[in-house]
């Protein structure tokens, strides 16, 4: 299929005529993501080469949601380049290839990522050195900015070329956590906020203003608080698996956390579904993200109360866990 593309628009075609036979199912949806993504590579790869054509190793590789196979419908772009040597030439390039995939991805209907995390921008299209320097720098500098680069990173999930890559990288990211414990914590402190979502006599809070009022925030309210908290215990215990039911089975098999992860795996699985089965037909990324509460029946709203207030508990759990290895 992926070589059977020769445009951008007939693979944007393509898949949005697709896209819809993946309804109820993540892991197949996230199987056609990568076959699009690929496919979209594939061209660029192809474009690029018309002018040269160098025999360079390199890792593309995906983060975010796509990093860790929990895209949605609607997806924006995260990925990066890593490649071997760290010549010039091979700079000047891999950001040319970059550039061409990420014009590609937002011509098939990926947009552009907000925060710009995308390999036609430099700080992620660098060399095997070069990122091995950035991520010390992020390391040793621990702002929120350099603190979210790294967790962003740990996601990353190669699509084409050397997977050691990355699986390189990333243990050079583990051992350096194992040497400085503060780290982990500074990694726990940027990424544990949780948006309150439950009130104090169990009612869903939702949006109080805005486009999305009566609505609830399901990425942030529910979403991002599994995959954050089950992320800082992958690089606390060295997990290059990139997603969160596949780092929860990990975890599962290790002394301390078999009982904790064999529940919290059903209910975050329970969350994919629901967000495939909450998913309103729009253009817009963000709008996806949200859930219309007056639709919901009183059993659904129950399982979306204790999906919340499971994800509080893991945070706690989470912690207590990191606060024990720093002591």
């Amino acid at each position: 299929m992926e070589s059977s593309f020769n445009s951008y628009q007939s693979l944007k075609k393509w898949k949005e005529e697709q896209i819809n036979k993946y309804r109820w199912d993540a892991d197949a949806l996230n199987g056609f993501h990568d076959l699009i993504m690929r496919a979209v590579f594939n061209i660029a790869l192809e474009r690029v080469n018309i002018e040269r054509s160098p025999s360079w190793k390199f890792a593309w590789f995906t983060m975010g949601s796509g990093g860790r196979k929990e895209q949605g419908f609607l997806s924006d772009q995260d990925h990066g380049l890593v490649f071997e040597p760290g010549e010039t030439e091979a700079e000047v390039y891999f950001l040319q290839l970059g550039e061409e995939i990420s014009k590609g991805l937002q011509a098939v209907g990926y947009p552009y990522c907000e925060g710009n995390v995308m390999c036609s921008n430099p700080l992620w299209c660098k060399s095997r050195s070069k990122w091995k320097k950035q991520i010390q720098v992020w390391m040793q500098e621990e702002s929120l900015q350099t603190i979210r680069n790294l967790h962003i990173f740990y996601d990353s999930r190669v699509l084409a070329g050397q997977e050691e890559y990355i699986d390189e990288l990333k243990s050079f990211i583990h051992l350096n956590i194992q040497k400085s414990s503060h780290l982990l914590t500074r990694m726990m402190e940027t990424s544990m906020h949780i948006k309150k979502s439950v009130g104090p006599f169990g009612q869903l809070l939702a949006e109080e203003k805005g486009s999305h009022q009566g609505d609830l925030d399901l990425k942030y309210a529910a979403f991002i608080p599994y995959v954050n908290a089950v992320r800082i215990l992958a690089v606390k215990e060295g997990i290059l698996d990139t997603s969160t039911i596949a780092r929860m089975s990990k975890l599962e098999e290790m002394n301390g956390y078999e009982e904790e992860m064999g529940k919290y795996k059903k209910i975050f699985a329970a969350l994919l579904k629901w967000r495939l089965q909450s998913y309103r037909q729009t253009d817009a990324y963000d709008d996806t993200h949200y859930i219309q509460l007056t639709t919901l029946s009183k059993s659904e709203r129950n399982e979306l109360k204790n999906i919340l207030k499971s994800g509080k508990k893991l945070h706690q759990f989470v912690v207590r866990a990191i606060e024990k290895g720093a002591g």
